[in-house]
């Protein structure tokens, strides 16, 4: 390719509402072209990096035996009515009509699609497994679309579906995918981790994330540096503290706190540790008739650290609880506790509400909470002995840096993650909310056990800039790059040898399979440069007049502050084996 006639449009500054350094250096590199709230036009510069990724992603998809398809982006509601999601899945879905009043839904994922074909073709164990793939745009109508490519409405998406004759034969397949995108990612030259995963609206059972470290993610990933051991913020457990609780020491007192509504400015106060003082979270669960009216509603208290923070995933998992909890109303604060929040515990409550008490809250002694008094606090509280033992001692904190890993070879660390794909046992959740049976061998039908496999394919390349950038611009991995290598001859209208040199140089490494681009704008050396550096190219050469003579051309990796003298006539075996490594 050359540049002249190619799209290139960058810009010096980025738009004012690109807030993260993927989505400045995509808009200013001219990658991606904003049309709308969380929607993008791929400009020619980013679609090259976009069909990389793609390629890469079907290549091993297709060695580990996937086989791919296309299903429609706009699908009928009752597809998603048969499993309950087109009423569960919230305002992210978004539900269309066509001209005769029919629900449709713009598809997000397609586990409904892929189920309904495979009910449709599955008669027999005989057929089993089979594991389908679609590369395909997703919509989902974020309340907040932002950063970009990262959290955009309108995205590409690959997406897999295994299904399979039982439990054990479902998790092999899973196992298979989950090999097969460490390969991917492997390919895509990226520092990742896979992390156990929490499996969210989705469902399912078995899950784990994939994820790029970049200090701006969104995502905290908890890992054991001395071992394999990797999971996200919402899978890690917290295990239980060892040792017992000790006895009372203190006498119960009502002490003012005047003002003091955090258990920060309480410890600064009292002068005593932040692990002391034990916060009160206030949640309420509705109980619904058939015609979705709330007949009954319950108040739950929960009790952690002051110095730690509740896990919404894991309180949803709580015995009694369910991910549909709601944090309570100030009405209905004041109606069990007789108090606003900030003074809120466990004492003196105006009616009953259901306790759970995280592990590490259950073993204080001489604790502080709020007294249900404004201004006030109760100090050296005690299980037991001011109050019955907890009923329900629960797992229901985040993690922090220094807590014991679950698989007890060490201390748990933090580093910020970008989420970019996900693996998924799902069991049998799709296949028995829409009859997906088969004969098995016992000839009685059987539901298919299902996976579901996805990658955000155009999240990733912004994922990758996240971690590969400097001042200059993007720095991109050879795998993914819009170009492997730009060529830069210096002034080549006014010197024919130059022009010749470069001519020859991009036939040669055309030839030999590398993906290059020449610039022949004949643009001054500065503004090339720094367009180049831009866009992320990794291997620039430099063709001048004065190195000519000297037989001589300039190598620079985007990564290299200054440029390296190389034999001009073994620049292309040097650039295959450099980019082969």
């Amino acid at each position: 390719m050359k540049a002249s006639q190619f799209f290139i449009s960058t810009l010096k500054e980025a738009p004012a509402d690109a807030e993260i350094v993927s989505h400045q250096l995509m808009m200013r590199a001219g990658m991606i072209k904003k049309l709308g709230a969380g929607i993008y036009t791929y400009m020619p510069m980013g679609l090259r990096v976009v069909r990389k990724v793609e390629a890469i992603v079907r290549d091993e998809m297709n060695r580990a035996g996937a086989v791919e398809m296309s299903m429609p982006v706009i699908q009928p509601a009752e597809l998603w009515q048969e499993t309950g999601r087109f009423e569960k899945m919230g305002a992210e879905l978004l539900r269309i009509q066509d001209r005769h009043g029919r629900d449709f839904v713009v598809q997000p994922t397609s586990e409904e699609v892929v189920t309904d074909v495979m009910r449709q073709d599955i008669r027999s164990y005989k057929q089993l497994p089979k594991n389908l793939y679609q590369i395909q745009t997703k919509f989902r109508d974020e309340r907040r679309p932002r950063f970009g490519l990262m959290r955009g409405r309108e995205f590409i998406m690959k997406d897999a579906y295994s299904f399979d004759r039982d439990q054990a034969a479902a998790q092999l397949s899973y196992r298979n995918m989950a090999d097969a995108y460490r390969r991917i990612f492997d390919r895509f030259g990226l520092t990742y981790r896979a992390v156990a995963a929490d499996s969210g609206a989705i469902g399912g059972d078995l899950s784990e994330e994939f994820q790029v470290i970049a200090a701006t993610g969104e995502d905290a990933i908890v890992y054991c540096p001395n071992s394999d051991y990797a999971a996200n913020m919402e899978k890690a457990e917290a295990l239980p503290p060892a040792g017992t609780r000790k006895g009372p020491s203190q006498a119960m007192v009502k002490t003012p706190t005047a003002g003091k509504a955090s258990c920060g400015d309480v410890a600064e106060l009292l002068g005593i540790p932040l692990e002391t003082t034990v916060k009160s979270l206030v949640l309420a669960t509705d109980l619904s008739n058939d015609a979705g009216e709330t007949v009954k509603t319950q108040i739950w208290l929960l009790l952690l650290r002051g110095d730690h923070s509740m896990n919404e995933v894991k309180v949803g998992k709580a015995p009694g609880l369910d991910a549909s909890f709601r944090f309570a109303t100030l009405a209905e604060i004041s109606d069990h506790f007789g108090c606003e929040p900030g003074y809120l515990g466990p004492i003196n409550l105006k009616k009953p509400v259901k306790l759970v008490v995280d592990r590490e809250a259950a073993i204080l002694s001489d604790w502080v909470c709020g007294a249900n008094e404004a201004d006030f606090h109760m100090t050296g509280v005690n299980w037991g002995r001011d109050l019955p033992e907890p009923d329900l001692i629960a797992d229901i904190r985040n993690v922090v840096a220094g807590d014991l890993s679950p698989d007890g070879k060490g201390l748990l660390a933090i580093e910020r993650g970008i989420e970019v794909g996900h693996v998924f046992y799902l069991g049998t959740k799709y296949s028995q909310a829409m009859n997906a049976t088969f004969l098995g061998e016992n000839g009685k039908p059987q539901f298919l056990e299902m996976g579901c496999y996805g990658i955000g394919i155009t999240r990733l390349p912004a994922a990758a800039i996240e971690q590969n950038h400097d001042a200059r611009g993007i720095i991109w991995p050879d795998s993914i790059a819009p170009f492997t290598v730009v060529l830069c001859p210096i002034s080549p209208d006014r010197f024919p040898e130059v022009k010749a040199a470069a001519e020859k140089l991009y036939s040669e490494l055309i030839a030999a399979g590398i993906d290059v681009i020449l610039d022949d704008r004949n643009e001054r050396p500065g503004a090339m440069f720094a367009d180049w550096e831009l866009i992320g190219v990794p291997h620039r050469v430099t063709i001048g007049d004065r190195g000519l003579k000297d037989g001589q051309v300039e190598y620079q990796h985007r990564r290299d502050t200054q440029a390296s003298k190389m034999d001009a006539a073994h620049m292309t075996s040097f650039l295959k084996e450099k980019i082969a490594c």
